[in-house]
Formats: structure tokens, sequence, C-alpha cells
């Protein structure tokens, strides 16, 4: 009998400073791929990694950065977070330094202060995380 169980993958919140320590903003990516529109960088935690693991593999992959991570934000799980299927994420509150690069998955990388953030354009469950994220 097969098991079948939810897709799990990490999100991070990066936080991106200056060498000052002056925070620029978040980092989002614009993505290549379906669904289109801006996201947290993350992605899908591969068989023999952990979750730390595959969060700094996921930011380096997507943006080119390399990032510290600060503290778990939470888990989000609603079964419809995902138009494609369903997945668990776990998300992560991350800080970096340096410009980052598109790579992989993202089409595109910006830098948004919090207020500047436009939620009506992030894609999966993202706006929630990032408000979860503001409001503590």
């Amino acid at each position: 009998m097969a098991i079948k169980t939810p897709f799990l993958t990490v999100d991070g919140i990066i936080q991106l400073f200056d060498e000052k320590e002056n925070l620029k903003g978040i980092v989002l990516i614009e993505r290549k791929n379906y669904p289109e529109g801006l996201a947290l960088p993350g992605g899908f935690v591969d068989i023999g990694e952990t979750v730390e693991e595959a969060l700094i593999r996921e930011m380096k992959e997507e943006t080119d950065l390399n990032v510290e991570i600060l503290d778990l934000l939470g888990v989000y799980s609603d079964p419809n977070r995902d138009p494609r299927f369903h997945t668990v994420t776990i998300a992560y509150v991350c800080k970096s330094y340096g410009t980052p690069k598109a790579k992989s998955d993202a089409k595109e990388v910006k830098v948004f202060k919090l207020e500047e953030i436009p939620f009506e354009k992030l894609v999966f469950d993202h706006g929630r995380i990032l408000k979860d994220f503001i409001m503590r």
C-alpha cells in the first residue's frame, strides 16, 4: 500500500541588510513557472536533507544569497495553499547581505520595503505568511 502525504516545502523571508546593518527590505522573486507572480523564495525539501539545509540551498539557488536562519516563523498546511497540489511549508526568517541575483525558478529578484510589498501580486499563501511576519 502506497503512503500518500503532502509535499514538504520551505519558504524564506530574507531580510536583506547593508554593511551598516540597515534593513534594505525583504527579498521576493518573480516566478518563472505556474503559478506566476511574486513569491517568497523557497522550494521542496529533498530526501536526505533537513528542512534547514533545504532552506539554505533553495535561498542560494533562487537568489544567489547566503542566508543565516534567525527564527522559525511557522508551519502552513492549508490543503489549498498551492493550486498545483497539497504542500506543507515551513517558513523561516533569515538574514542576508549582498546583491540578490535571479537564478533557477526565479525570473527576477526584487527587494521591497515592508510598507511597499505588493500583497495583491503574491502567489500561494505568501501574503498571509508575510502578514504573520509583520504582525509579530
